[in-house]
């Protein structure tokens, strides 16, 4: 695969899900988790996503049970969760692995187009996050601890 847009993941619903569907739009993929310190942070991506979906912007949910088992729901639950308690309304793709020999193929080409601290591959904790442009490049990486909202200007940049 050479591009993003080579890639399909499936929504939480379990309908196939074409990245190439968001050709010519910014995107942020995240692995995200119910259960996790960083749970609160579905309300400030889907702040990103309400004040830039207009122009062109989307945020892609990955749920992901591998770091201290914080996502264990089935895609109902995590469907509900996420709705009921942030109101969440960007797109959700079902559960996937990001590391490891079951990794999904989109997450392992993520990691080798822009590495983490020191080079390193591996997706570190939950709520990690991808920055791609509109042309599918991947632009940046940002670690657990930075907060939606301290993406905002880099997501302006590229609308």
């Amino acid at each position: 695969m050479s591009t993003i847009y080579d890639f399909t993941a499936e929504t939480i619903d379990g309908q196939p899900a074409p990245l190439a569907n968001y050709r010519g739009k910014v995107m942020l993929i995240v692995n995200t988790a119910s259960q996790c310190g960083f749970t609160r942070q579905y309300g400030g991506l889907e702040d990103l996503y309400r004040k830039h979906r207009n122009r062109g912007f989307v945020v892609l949910g990955f749920p992901c049970n591998q770091f201290g088992a914080q996502e264990p729901g089935d895609a109902d639950e995590i469907k509900t969760f996420c709705s009921l308690t942030y109101n969440v309304d960007f797109p959700l793709m079902r559960k996937i692995d990001v590391n490891g020999p079951s990794a999904h193929p989109l997450y392992v080409w993520l990691k080798g187009q822009k590495k983490g601290i020191l080079g390193t591959e591996g997706i570190k904790w939950n709520f990690t996050k991808f920055l791609v442009d509109r042309n599918g490049q991947v632009v940046g990486r940002f670690a657990p601890t930075v907060e939606p909202k301290a993406l905002h200007g880099a997501i302006e940049r590229l609308l």
